[in-house]
């Protein structure tokens, strides 16, 4: 597998954009893998920006607050994301067949959205499934998504559950038996099709965006949480590699971070731990197999990969299952740079941007700086007073990839007006941006200055601090489970005043690399 593409994003000086998919604007509710999508592929490449950075694109679910970071899957894709007007190309659906849409054109609502989506997509599935020949597409589909088949039948089981947790489920289907899974495919075979064919689609679609992308040389980074989900079509197709109690299926011991200034007794996620370093060589060989095909799987729909919690390689907090707080968890060895080493020899060489953010051990700096992938530095953590703070300009490696905020923090100018901010902070940040005024209204390109002025290669700039929105935008607060995953760009932001800065700025910091590549094809003539 090659994953490198003509420009290396993470090698070379360059920029992008953070926007999720579901963040797109539209007519229907939710972004999608279709028009407006290729739309901002073009404004990025009209912004001379090389990089697109999206979130996970795995099914969402009310029960995990809707959250791409927690989903029943980590290889299907969201059919919430699947665009309404690519089925009427397909010829699956009629534009008469399309409910008049009546959704906010600033939040996602998820409630809402299921119930329109489902609707359109089972209309869709009756007209494929007409054709004669649906059923051999489908079975090629699953046979090069080997993950596919099990995805279908394990929605389809939880549909007939009640949605009930696949560990309570009757014991054979609990366990995975291969009978007791045959004869639930052959009673469902109906509902595992309408699930396959979701995925054939998402899977037809996204392959379309993706190589518009690779077209117009804007690379795709994704984002890989390390841990799934229990209650997830992996644990239960793959328990042996998960520390559960081979009688029920629950955990025996739960992912989470210990106690520290955010949380004395730190977070308890709850998510099972991988039996990593098991003395079970069986266990070790299926381990290794699922993290190939799954790193395999996100470097077929992206360029770059971004793994969440990048230290859990090194080592990880593992609390017994029963504890409700993270307090009496302990630190375990992860698998180390053997692991990163032999992915490297199955799968080739791997662009991988490691998420280093929090308390960081020499040891996970050195596994990052072994493996040569740039860690994550936020401009919005540097402002602390201390000149030896890691996240200031001055500090950042070229081996770096400089954001303004994440996902999971204030927007530039949200974190500028919040009280909670210490007004030092916030002089030392004016300051640093040689800006004098206390104007909260620019501080958000004063933020992007510094970003793009950085020693690092890749400066990443959420799109809600391209637009120097406030908190009212911003997409998750860690620790809450409702109001997060919703806000959505609007298609009138995206101006060519803007696409002109951006520009400009990309131009102005050198981060533009085709105007020295042409330079260098031009001296070799």
């Amino acid at each position: 597998m090659n994953n490198c593409t003509s420009i290396n994003i993470l090698r070379q000086r360059s920029s992008g954009i953070l926007l999720p998919i579901f963040s797109l604007p539209g007519p229907y509710g939710i972004g999608e893998i279709g028009k407006e999508a290729f739309d901002f592929i073009d404004f990025l490449n009209d912004s001379k920006q090389k990089s697109w950075q999206i979130l996970p694109t795995t099914p969402v679910a009310p029960l995990f607050g809707n959250s791409p970071y927690m989903s029943f899957s980590a290889f299907a894709g969201s059919p919430l994301l699947i665009a309404a007007q690519g089925l009427v190309e397909a010829g699956w659906l009629l534009e008469t067949e399309i409910p008049s849409p009546s959704f906010s054109p600033f939040l996602v609502e998820y409630d809402k959205i299921e119930s329109y989506k489902k609707e359109l997509l089972q209309k869709a599935w009756r007209r494929f499934s007409q054709k004669p020949s649906f059923a051999d597409t489908l079975e090629q589909f699953a046979s090069t998504h080997p993950w596919a088949q099990d995805y279908a039948l394990f929605v389809a089981l939880k549909n007939k559950m009640g949605n009930a947790p696949w560990y309570e489920w009757p014991e054979g289907l609990r366990q995975h038996d291969s009978l007791a899974c045959a004869q639930a495919q052959k009673d469902l075979l109906a509902d595992v099709h309408y699930h396959l064919f979701t995925q054939y689609v998402f899977m037809k679609q996204w392959q379309a965006l993706r190589d518009y992308a690779r077209a117009h040389e804007v690379q795709l980074i994704g984002d890989l949480p390390i841990y799934v989900a229990l209650d997830s079509v992996d644990v239960w197709v793959n328990q042996s590699i998960f520390q559960l109690d081979e009688n029920t299926g629950e955990p025996t011991r739960v992912a989470g971070v210990p106690p520290d200034y955010f949380s004395a007794t730190g977070q308890r996620w709850g998510n099972p731990l991988y039996r990593w370093n098991s003395a079970n060589t069986e266990v070790e060989t299926q381990l290794y197999a699922w993290w190939e095909q799954r790193l395999q799987h996100n470097f077929n729909l992206v360029d770059v990969v971004r793994i969440d919690h990048f230290r859990g390689f090194e080592s990880y907090w593992s609390v017994p299952a029963e504890e409700e707080t993270a307090l009496n968890g302990s630190w375990q060895p992860g698998p180390g740079e053997n692991f990163f080493r032999e992915m490297t020899i199955r799968l080739g060489e791997m662009n991988i941007i490691a998420e280093d953010l929090g308390v960081i051990t020499k040891e996970v700096e050195e596994l990052r700086d072994s493996l040569d992938y740039p860690g994550m530095k936020i401009l919005l953590f540097a402002f602390d007073g201390n000149p030896e703070n890691s996240y200031l300009p001055y500090s950042m490696g070229k081996k770096s990839v400089v954001y303004t905020g994440t996902h999971d923090n204030d927007t530039a100018v949200g974190w500028y007006l919040s009280s909670e901010v210490a007004p030092e902070a916030k002089k030392q940040a004016k300051l640093f941006a040689h800006c004098s005024d206390d104007n909260a209204g620019s501080f958000h390109r004063e933020l992007i200055y510094l970003a793009y002025g950085s020693p690092a290669n890749l400066a990443i700039i959420p799109m809600q601090d391209v637009l120097g929105y406030g908190n009212d935008c911003r997409m998750n607060t860690p620790g809450t489970t409702t109001g997060n995953w919703q806000w959505r760009l609007t298609r009138s932001s995206l101006t060519p005043e803007l696409s002109t800065w951006l520009g400009q700025q990309v131009e102005l910091f050198g981060r533009d690399p085709q105007p020295k590549l042409k330079i260098l094809a031009a001296s070799q003539e």
